[in-house]
């Protein structure tokens, strides 16, 4: 008879080996809005930051503050029930309708999280018997949405086209969706979305693209990546967030009249949950219109990320390729990169070690975020921070 272990004592031995392999997370106390010069509960005075996905910041944005202090005036801070009960309300309608006609999708659905919509769609769109097409390096969400669909999932190594058509031939599975995500999270590169999309159509498969990294920052206004590209096809169904660069909270699906009239019907996470608070939704087109003519913003932004790049020459960590506000450092060694965190900490800035599973092993890195809200002298001090402590390290 096997020995029974107490739940406890297994949870104390996994959280050892965890903290053993440099694994071990800890959250940080944020005692100010979102904004570069972070305040910390841990730090007597602030931080510079260079870790949220506050991409043109607006999250702490006075003009946002002031249209969610007039929503909440208006509507209250709850909205009492799901969508489908009596929690649907004239903001959430009319949000949908400004993000469908901004992205040029028919229709539009608003989401509580990025998360939600996710693991709301695939589940929606396919089930047994289907087969989902996924880039290895898809985000959390989009791996979890395949599997509580109970199709196949197929997985294609990062951005290889020739594989994915391959396995897309090779199925015989009569519904068939492909799901990447536009910018990847931690590498800050770009799904080559134009050939996925001539796949799709090839294949009569559905196009699925996260594009939480891309709207807002890509294409013209920031319409995101389908605009960027300048795609369109009533195969393409987009997913976006809306608590990075639109600054606020939530998420939406956005696609075919017919997708959403069907995701309305069958999306679990969707129907099955309160609705956002209607001051989000009137928050939300306010941000709309900043993000719509926030060209000077986007501008700077670019200037940032060239002058990082452009700055930052190192001999052994290395930083990846990306033109996007995401720049990926990689140390290697989780406990390296976790030195290398804390060093910068104690120099005032913050740059979060990322560590396997959200990366591969061996590729913790540091995980640089740049924002419309940083300054040319700060970008330069993070620089110059980063090349004397590679050459400090033994």
């Amino acid at each position: 008879m096997a020995e029974r272990r107490d739940p406890l004592d297994e949870l104390h031995a996994g959280l050892a080996d965890l903290d053993a392999a440099g694994l071990t997370r800890r959250r940080r106390i944020v005692t100010t809005p979102c904004r570069p010069e972070a305040g910390l509960a841990d730090r007597s005075a602030p931080v510079l930051a260079f870790c949220s996905n506050d991409y043109l910041g607006l999250a702490a944005e006075p003009a946002l503050a002031e249209a969610a202090a007039r929503a909440a005036a208006r509507w209250g801070v709850g909205s009492g029930a799901s969508h489908l009960v009596s929690g649907h309300t004239a903001a959430h309608e009319a949000l949908e309708a400004r993000l469908a006609a901004f992205v040029g999708m028919d229709d539009a659905l608003y989401f509580s999280t990025g998360y939600m919509a996710n693991i709301g769609v695939m589940p929606a769109l396919v089930g047994r018997g289907d087969a989902i097409f996924a880039d290895k390096v898809n985000h959390a969400s989009l791996v979890d949405g395949a599997l509580l669909s109970r199709a196949e999932l197929i997985r294609y190594p990062h951005c290889n086209l020739a594989a994915l058509e391959a396995r897309l031939a090779a199925s015989t599975a009569p519904r068939k969706l492909i799901v990447t995500d536009s910018v990847f999270s931690m590498d800050g590169d770009l799904a080559p979305l134009p050939q996925l999309l001539a796949l799709a159509e090839a294949h009569q498969a559905w196009l699925l693209v996260d594009d939480a990294h891309g709207f807002g920052v890509l294409g013209p206004q920031g319409r995101g990546s389908l605009a960027h590209f300048g795609l369109a096809s009533p195969r393409l169904i987009l997913m976006g967030t809306l608590g990075k660069a639109a600054g606020v909270s939530g998420a939406f699906v956005a696609g075919h009249q017919s997708v959403i009239e069907w995701l309305v019907n069958t999306s679990r996470s969707y129907i099955f949950t309160t609705g956002a608070p209607p001051l989000l939704a009137e928050t939300l087109l306010a941000a709309l219109d900043l993000i719509e003519h926030g060209d000077a913003r986007r501008a700077h932004l670019a200037a940032l990320i060239a002058r990082f790049k452009a700055g930052l020459t190192l001999a052994r960590w290395q930083l990846l390729p990306s033109d996007t506000p995401i720049q990926p450092l990689v140390i290697g060694d989780n406990h390296e990169a976790l030195a290398v965190s804390r060093a910068l900490d104690a120099e005032g800035l913050w740059v979060p070690a990322i560590r396997p599973p959200t990366v591969p092993k061996g590729a913790a890195r540091l995980r640089i975020t740049l924002s419309a809200a940083h300054s040319f002298e700060q970008v330069d001090r993070l620089v110059a921070t980063l090349k004397r402590l590679e050459a400090s390290r033994p």
